[in-house]
């Protein structure tokens, strides 16, 4: 059965590449961007099976109408990607407080308020499947990069928890975890603090190290076959890397942090008194 989607930021990338693949495949999108007129190709192929909304995920009031607009226009909504977010790069003795704000507002207030808006429908459906694109930096940590990580911490944590919340209601969850894509996230989308001469040392390092990590990236449009077979999973992952990359530095993480809690585990064990 066709579905319908509503997916924030799809004006390129990864929210693009995945309203093209619905509609290619008869379903039905919701899409949405600061700019509609980027959306003006996929009006003039598919009709009214797409519906091109504008908006700005930081504003809670529009996000909760455009959701309600969405599913008042196709009757159901079957799958909400919260895919808008950029990368704010920046030591974080760096960071201002408005850059910090701006990076929250975004990728973690942005997504809150987009799921908050369609769990009502969806759980008087009794269905529905939430999508959070997230990131390898939503469990893992780098350099220049530390409010973004902070913000896709932030949105596996509260997406973890609400798994668990509306399971009872037929409603799933998926964390998308991407590793390296050449989606602009690191372009002309992001955003980049004031550095300090302190840390130039430090930043060529980092500048060397990303350069080296990130020579091969993705291709957002390879992606939605991928995209694709998760949402139409009968038992959808909670967690799921996009990349060949992720799953080599979750590994090393993880083995790093249990390595490093059971070295102190005497201490750990103390503390309870």
């Amino acid at each position: 059965m066709a579905k319908v989607w509503f997916i924030t930021g799809t004006s390129r990338g990864f929210g693009r590449e995945w309203a093209l693949a619905a509609l290619e495949r008869g379903d039905s999108v919701a899409a949405t961007a600061r700019d509609t007129a980027s959306l003006a190709d996929l009006v003039d192929r598919f009709g009214d099976r797409i519906l091109p909304l504008q908006l700005d995920v930081t504003d809670r009031e529009a996000d909760f109408a455009a959701v309600t607009e969405a599913y008042n226009y196709f009757g159901r909504l079957d799958v909400v990607v919260n895919n808008a977010g950029y990368g704010h790069f920046g030591f974080i003795e760096e960071i201002t407080e408005a850059e910090a704000r701006a990076q929250l507002e975004t990728n973690v207030f942005g997504a809150l308020w987009i799921t908050q808006a369609a769990l009502p429908f969806l759980r008087e459906q009794g269905s529905g499947h939430i999508i959070q694109v997230s990131s390898i930096g939503g469990i893992s940590a780098f350099p220049l990069v530390g409010i973004y990580h902070a913000s896709k911490w932030a949105l596996e944590g509260f997406s973890q928890a609400l798994a668990q919340e509306v399971a009872g209601f037929g409603v799933k969850v998926t964390l998308v975890e991407p590793g390296g894509f050449s989606t602009d996230w690191s372009g002309s989308s992001s955003s980049t603090s004031e550095p300090l001469e302190d840390y130039a040392e430090v930043h060529a390092q980092v500048a060397a190290m990303r350069a080296s990590r990130t020579a091969n990236p993705g291709d957002p449009a390879a992606s939605a076959a991928a995209i694709l077979q998760i949402v139409d999973a009968e038992e959808p992952p909670l967690r799921v890397f996009f990349g060949t990359a992720p799953l080599g530095i979750a590994k090393a993480d993880y083995a790093s942090r249990i390595a490093t809690w059971e070295k102190w585990n005497d201490v750990s064990v103390l503390a309870q008194g």
